[in-house]
Formats: structure tokens, sequence, C-alpha cells
């Protein structure tokens, strides 16, 4: 029989990216007590990773709990990106209620849309949050109206339209039921998380039934399952088994070693948890998300939705260039071989092949953003290796059509630079859905364009758009294929020997178009050092010194004025590069190279290229 477990509540919370969350729940940590009065705390202590504490961008779910009048509230803060989607929909079957954080200027935003929407369909309870209400521009009463019309949208019940709102600033640590309420602390929305969100049920003299939603890696103890005990009791030592809804065949025998619950930033080792715990359980080896730990009298699988495939490709290569392995710890196959197949460990949305090649490995995710982030966190390791231009994963329908990923994109663009975005964004075959005013001057697009259209698109859109537009994606499904998409108009400037560039061949290359380095920087044949401002690729030489003769001084090169490099960061690096080139990845440079550095075997290659078609 089910009962409800009243001193435990379990919540998700979700947004658009940059909205809040994290900010929000370091205040529920402060607020509950679980920092010591003098502790000294980061900002954003829930994102741990250094990629994410630099980007101010989550991308793992993570999991806490607070107490409050002897309530124990877990709380799961869940990524705001598109590409991390894949986090949010797996943690919502964890908890019972969610918390929607929206900005009180940005208001309601693509992903606010796509995590609202998730929560809907499971039919979980929403306390909507207006965050941010220190801001000068915030527009509360507009926000509201914007919230309730994308309930509506989204087809709500009467019940879930009727939720509370709450007013907070995370930044100046507050909730309040109203904006003229007195601003002191978070209390409001405490109250409204004990007396809104259903408590966790569950039959507790039923068989072992616990649903694991996430995955976490530890060196010392491998994997570990995170999950909720949806009915009976979880303990140490006990004898149990592994099913999955999706495999049928599973059934694997386990025993529970070790058994953890959350208890602020911390695990706490537990020797039995009971219905609605959400629990880590470590010391089995392969578990993975969707699998269900049962008692092994009565094995039944909990339902689970499957996770999103991925829907594009990149190409991870041994490094091959002329200065292969001077700046990398890790270079050989079998290094990179094993750092990718590791990251399946906590990475579900990510796939990792073998291809023909020993030295070639195909590596799928679910966006740009997603991979270069795995890039990023394997260069700070000490890899070094060189990728290939992002490429979409095809498919074909039924009727042997290829179809292609298809996205919506919405683009917030100030009123003067909406003609160059929806030119660009129809070259890459964009179709404009929908346009409109929004405040302050601004005009909201919405395209459905391939998802191939986009790759390499971002650093142009904030040229167009002087960096003051924005644009968010989400996932739209498969459609027809679209057509050949010209991923770049410019060709490259292409380095003509090795050795060192000097001011002198640099001052005559600048006015073939942009430069990507500087005086100084060791290079080599076949290496790009800048994007030529016209269509074909130019060689040329920035390692010429300067004759001297009788009537020349070599002073005179200090007279010559070079307009500083445009330097690349890894996401620019990665929109530049074209099909026929790649980007050399090390702990200490980004070099984006072509793939056939010999120039005659390069003209060869294009000459038999262009002949095939």
């Amino acid at each position: 029989m089910k009962t409800s477990r009243d001193d435990i509540r379990n919540i998700a919370i979700i947004a658009h990216v940059d909205h809040g969350k994290t900010t929000l729940v370091d205040e529920l940590l402060k607020q509950s007590g679980v920092f010591r009065e003098n502790q000294e705390v980061q900002e954003r202590v829930m994102d741990s990773n250094d990629i994410e504490r630099e980007r101010g961008i989550t991308i793992l779910s993570k999991n806490t709990a607070v107490e409050y009048k002897g309530v124990k509230i877990n709380i799961v803060d869940t990524p705001g990106h598109a590409d991390f989607g894949g986090e949010v929909e797996r943690v919502l079957k964890m908890v019972n209620g969610v918390i929607l954080v929206v900005d009180a200027f940005e208001g309601t935003m693509p992903q606010t849309k796509f995590v609202l929407m998730k929560a809907l369909v499971l039919d979980l309870p929403v306390i909507v949050c207006i965050n941010k209400m220190d801001r000068p521009e915030a527009r509360p009463e507009e926000v509201i109206d914007e919230v309730l019309e994308l309930f509506m949208d989204l087809d709500a019940s009467d019940e879930q339209l009727d939720c509370p709102f709450i007013y907070a600033s995370a930044k100046d640590g507050y909730a309040v039921a109203s904006p003229d309420d007195e601003k002191k602390d978070m209390t409001p929305l405490f109250e409204t998380i004990i007396n809104y969100i259903p408590a966790p049920q569950g039959d507790p003299d039923a068989n072992t039934q616990v649903l694991i939603s996430t995955i976490d890696y530890n060196e010392y103890v491998g994997r570990i399952g995170i999950g909720k005990v949806d009915n009976g009791c979880l303990k140490v030592n006990q004898d149990a088994v592994v099913v999955n809804h999706h495999d049928p065949d599973k059934l694997q025998k386990v025993r529970i070693s070790r058994l953890y619950e959350f208890d602020g930033l911390n695990k706490v080792d537990v020797a039995e948890a009971g219905i609605g715990s959400i629990v880590a359980i470590s010391g089995i080896a392969d578990i993975r998300i969707g699998d269900t730990i049962c008692a092994p009298e009565a094995p039944e699988a909990i339902p689970f939705q499957k996770i999103s495939e991925p829907t594009i490709s990149m190409n991870f290569i041994v490094n091959d260039s002329p200065f292969a392995g001077q700046e990398g710890k890790y270079v050989t196959s079998r290094h990179i071989r094993d750092r990718l197949y590791r990251e399946l460990n906590t990475d579900v949305s990510l796939r990792v092949e073998d291809t023909d090649s020993p030295d070639c490995f195909k590596v799928s995710g679910r966006g740009e953003l997603h991979l270069s982030v795995l890039i990023e966190n394997m260069r700070r390791e000490g890899y070094e290796f060189a990728v290939s231009k992002a490429e979409v994963l095809y498919r074909t329908d039924e009727n042997g059509k290829k179809t292609e990923p298809m996205e919506i994109a919405y683009v917030d663009v100030p009123d003067e630079f909406t003609g160059a975005v929806i030119s660009k964004l129809q070259q890459r075959r964009g179709e404009l859905r929908n346009m409109g005013s929004i405040a302050g001057g601004y005009t909201r697009l919405e395209f459905l364009i391939p998802s191939r259209g986009l790759i390499g698109y971002r650093g142009e859109f904030l040229t167009d758009t002087k960096g003051n537009g924005i644009i968010n994606t989400i996932f739209d499904g498969y459609d027809a294929f679209r057509g050949e998409i010209a991923y770049r108009a410019t060709g490259s400037l292409i380095a003509f020997e090795t050795g060192e560039s000097v001011t002198y061949g640099l001052f005559s290359a600048q006015d073939r178009g942009t430069l990507f380095i500087g005086p100084g920087e060791k290079v080599y044949s076949g290496m790009v050092i800048g994007q030529s401002s016209k269509a074909e690729d130019i060689e040329i030489n920035v390692c010429k010194k300067k004759h001297l003769t009788n009537t020349r001084s070599s002073s005179a090169d200090e007279a010559l004025t070079l307009v500083p490099p445009r330097i690349l960061s890894l996401e620019q690096a990665l929109d530049f590069i074209d099909t026929d080139e790649l980007l050399e990845v090390t702990p200490e440079n980004l070099r984006i190279r072509k793939r056939i550095l010999d120039p005659t075997l390069r003209k060869r290659a294009a000459f038999a290229k262009k002949n095939a078609q």
C-alpha cells in the first residue's frame, strides 16, 4: 500500500541558461545552515568543474540537500543549455516538483519552454520563481503574463496553471510572496516548497525498486549510481538484481556495498534508505542510467525514457603535425582512446566509435558546446590531439530519403541588424517562421534551420550584431535534407615554410587578410595563420626576413607597424575551420592546419574533388 513520506521533499531547479539557478541553490544552502557562520564560500558553489566556473554555466546536474523545520529537501540543480538537455530530462524522474526560475528582465526564453514542457509532461507541480528582482530594469508583471502564456501554450492543466509565484533576488538573499512584502530572507520559498510540493510516495512493504537517473564517477570507487527509492527499502550488503526497461535481457546480480545520502554538499554513509530518499550507490561496476535496482525475487524495471541521441560528430585524431608530441603529456592513440571511453562513464549523451584508422575516433554529441567542453577538459589534463570540423549525423527515413537534424533558433537582435541576420540565416538554409518586436528596440526572430547551418555561425552572428544579439536553439527533430551549405565565403592564409614568424613577413601578409599570429611564433608548412580576404587559400612566407644591402639597414624593420592579430578561442577556432582543415589542440596552443600539409598533394586532392563533382 502506497504511503507518503512527509519528512522529505524532492525538487529540481530548472531554468533557461543564466537565469540564476545555481546562485539560488547557494542561498538555500547558506540560509539552511549548511555552512558555518564564518565559513568562506565561493560563489556558485555547486558549479564544481573549472569550466563551469569560468563560463558561468552548469554542465552536469548536481545533487544537494538542506534541512528546514525537520523536513529534508533534496535539491537537484540542472543545466540550462540545450546541449545538456539530456541531463534535465533524466533528473525530473527523481523529483516530485520543480522550481522554474525566470529572469525578471529577460522573461521566458527558449530553454524555459523546453524545461517546463518536460516538467508538465511528467505532471510535476511547478513553483515559479521570478528571480533577479534587484535588476533596475526588472519587469515582474509582464514576465508573469509571459509565464502564464507559456503554460497555456504547453496545454497545462488547471491545477498546473494555479501555481504559486515567488519573487526573489538570489544575489541579495531574499524571496517574497508579493513584490511589496518585506525583503528579509528565503523563508517564503522554503515554506512554499514544504506546503506545495507533494511528499514522495511509495510502498515501504513492497519489494525494493530504485531507478538510476544520474551517474557520478570517482577515481577511487568507480561509477556511482544516483536515484530515488521508489518502493521498499535499500540496505547495505543487500543482494539485488539490475534490470533495464529498454534492455529486457539484462538481469545482473549485484550486492549493495556502499550507500550514501546527500547532506549539504557532502555524501554521507547510511546503512539503509526508505521510500522517497535520493541515494548514491557505489560498487556496481557497469551501472547505467535507466537501470532499476530490484529485489531478486521480483525483478521489475521502472519505465524510463530513452536518452536523446547525438546530432553532431567530430573526429578526434592523433596529432601528426611537425610539432607533434612537443607540448602534450598524453599523445598516443591508446591515451586518447582510454580518455574518450572513460568520458562515457559520466556523459550518457556522448557516443565514441573506433574508425577504420587506429589513430582516429568518431565522437558524437548533442551540440558544438557539448563537444567543446570535452575538448577543453582533455586539453587541461595534458592531452594533445587534433579534431575535425563538426558534422551533423544524417539519417534515412522509411522512404530511403536522406534526413538531417533541425533546430528552432530564437534570435533577439537590435532592430538595425535584423536585415543582416535574416539574410545570413537564409543563406544557411534557415526558414523564417516568426518575427515580432520586443522591449528595448529589439526584434525576436524565429527560424527553422538545419543544425549544420548553425555550425560556425555564432562568431559571425556576434560580429554582425556588434555583440548585442542573443541566439538560442532547441533541437526540433529530423527533417528532409535541405541542400548544400557553404560554411565559409573566405579562404585561409597558409604558412609556406616551417620556422619562426618575423615582423617583415607578417607585414606583407597582413594586406592579404586577418592574421591569427604575431611575430616570434613557431609555424610549419600547411599551418593556417590567418583568414584570407578572398575566396581562395593563399600561401604566404611569414618567416621571410628582409635582405640586407649596403643601402638598407635591418633597423628599418622597426618602422613596420603590425595590426594586432586576432587570437581565436577554442569555440572560435572550431567555428572557423573548414572541412579540409583540422584544429591541433595541445595544453599550450591551438593551431589550425590543413588536413594535407604538403602543398602539392593538397592541390592534387582539391583537383580530384573538383573533378568528382
